[in-house]
């Protein structure tokens, strides 16, 4: 058998012949990030393989997830891991929740014992009086982020928080591409196993820093998109891809913790909000809860921007709802010089009046890349200024502009790119990107509105959710047209709601029925049904 030598991490591991690198890499236990599921289409899993001519080292890059190793190699990766200093937003606009948890505790003092409770259901025994110790945990499952919050259930304060990089995402960017990685050998395993072990390490680390027993957290809820939640208690989410998009589970129930391996009370249970749709998770539910949606008079569409674009729209109350599939661009991470929202991306682009660039970077650090804030600032900007004409592509009448713009128009890779820093470019292939990306998120826009019969102008609130989506500003998404015109001045951004909506789900068990009831009659509209929709698509995507 071959073998593979990772030179910077010391690491030598036999492979199959024909097994590629990453695959190598992974059994080595190394980070090689892979969004697009190592189908070679990303571009982000390079690597230098080192061989040896004439006493001299030569190294050549190559994608590892091509790479096949046939005969022994040395491999130097290439990068780092952006976790340690990725920006998330843990925050989010939400309610003050009654006080009222699933779990209660009744201490007796003749026996000295405390018995545990969910609803009426005496679920053990503790040693001792621990009738003050009641804990829970939000888990906001994102397809990139994660964030964990440690909630104390008797007063209702929030005593800690977590976040890191969702783990799956190094090996498969997006919804669709986490599900064609689950249905590799294996892979649900793998997914279910990275995720686990992170939420763990997460709950730990923030029950160490309130201070408390992580044994004493007993309830868990798990708020995500339909996808992340099927992969969070290792359910198979190969029916989400594949007509006719039917969900293994519907959520609006609990699951034994230790059936999942969480690091909470032996009693302890994890709730899973409502799922609407396959494509409109419990996220969405919590998000819902959180912004109080369903109670709003009047027009609000409820947007949530990111790898998948999700939206609701509430008229008095009644809600429709559906979402598309955006891609990783606004992640940054099938971008030419994308990066994640870690140290040194762009996070915001301005050009003043003057013409001159301001640029500002994650930590203030030198600019590494461009995060997905960051790639809607800079289309933004370049379509308003003209460098970026109405239909995606570079201006052929680069005279007509400031010099200061003008000279930033270079070629890159044998075509035209617009010169954002040293080493760091837009190039024509990262705006088809965003077309696409803003494209699919208008036109699921227009196409909600028009089912609903609501005109854009009527719309009295726009709430942009999600941590994606709380570090855009309202004029760039207006630049691009991601959002129609008359929305203009309209635009409420809220952070975190599938976070803040857990956390809610937690303090107030009576929430679960209602929402259960609101998730039932929300009316869904499944684009994949819809006359026309490619045409209107196509019509979205033009600046």
């Amino acid at each position: 058998m071959p073998t593979v030598f990772f030179r910077l991490q010391n690491k030598n591991i036999a492979v199959l012949s024909g097994t590629t690198v990453l695959e190598a890499a992974r059994s080595a236990g190394i980070f090689i990030e892979s969004p697009c599921g190592g189908v070679g289409t990303c571009g982000k899993c390079k690597v230098h393989l080192v061989k040896n001519k004439d006493g001299k080292e030569f190294r050549n890059i190559v994608l590892a997830c091509r790479q096949k190793v046939e005969n022994d190699l040395i491999v130097e990766t290439i990068g780092r891991e952006q976790n340690d200093t990725m920006k998330i937003l843990n925050g989010g606009e939400g309610f003050k929740a009654a006080v009222y948890p699933y779990i209660t505790k009744k201490y007796d003092s003749v026996k000295d014992n405390t018995a545990v409770f969910f609803g009426k259901e005496k679920a053990g025994l503790e040693l001792k009086d621990t009738e003050g110790f009641i804990f829970g945990a939000s888990v906001d499952i994102g397809t990139t982020t994660l964030v964990v919050s440690i909630i104390d259930l008797a007063s209702g304060e929030v005593l800690s928080e977590e976040s890191s990089l969702n783990p799956q995402a190094v090996f498969a960017q997006d919804v669709l591409s986490r599900i064609s990685f689950a249905k590799e050998e294996n892979g649900l395993e793998r997914l279910f196993n990275e995720i686990t072990t992170k939420i763990n390490e997460l709950i730990l680390t923030a029950a160490q820093k309130a201070g408390i027993d992580a044994g004493n957290i007993y309830e868990v809820v798990y708020s995500g998109n339909t996808c992340m939640i099927h992969l969070a208690v290792n359910v198979s989410p190969a029916s989400l891809g594949a007509y006719p998009y039917t969900p293994q589970i519907r959520g609006g129930s609990t699951v034994p913790a230790d059936e999942l391996g969480l690091a909470v009370s032996k009693f302890g249970r994890v709730y899973l909000p409502p799922i609407i749709s396959a494509y409109v998770g419990a996220d969405i539910t919590s998000g819902v809860l959180a912004s109080q949606l369903y109670k709003k008079s009047g027009t609000t569409l409820f947007v949530d921007i990111g790898t998948n674009g999700e939206m609701v729209i509430a008229r008095d109350g009644k809600l429709f709802a559906t979402s598309t599939a955006a891609g990783p661009a606004f992640e940054g991470m099938n971008i030419a010089c994308g990066m994640r929202a870690a140290n040194g991306a762009v996070e915001q682009f301005d050009i003043n009046d003057s013409g001159e660039i301001l640029i500002k970077t994650i930590g203030n650090a030198p600019t590494e890349g461009i995060c997905g804030s960051g790639l809607i600032d800079i289309a933004g900007e370049l379509v308003a200024n003209n460098v970026i004409t109405s239909n995606g592509r570079f201006t052929k009448d680069a005279s007509s502009l400031p010099e200061s713009l003008s000279s930033r128009l270079v070629p890159f890779e044998s075509k035209t790119a617009f010169k954002v820093s040293d080493g760091v470019f837009l190039t024509q292939k990262d705006v088809r990107q965003i077309q696409l990306a803003k494209g699919a998120v208008r036109a699921g826009v227009e196409y909600l509105l028009k089912s609903v019969g609501v005109d854009a102008q009527t719309v009295d609130e726009v709430l942009i959710a999600g941590s994606f989506g709380y570090h855009l500003r309202a004029r760039s998404l207006m630049n691009i047209g991601l959002l129609p015109a008359e929305f203009e001045g309209k635009i409420r951004f809220i952070g975190n709601t599938s976070r803040t909506g857990g956390e809610a789900f937690l303090l107030d068990s009576r929430l679960r029925e209602k929402m259960q009831r609101v998730a039932d009659d929300v009316n869904v509209v499944e684009l994949a049904n819809c006359k026309d929709f490619d045409r209107l698509f196509v019509s979205c995507l033009g600046f």
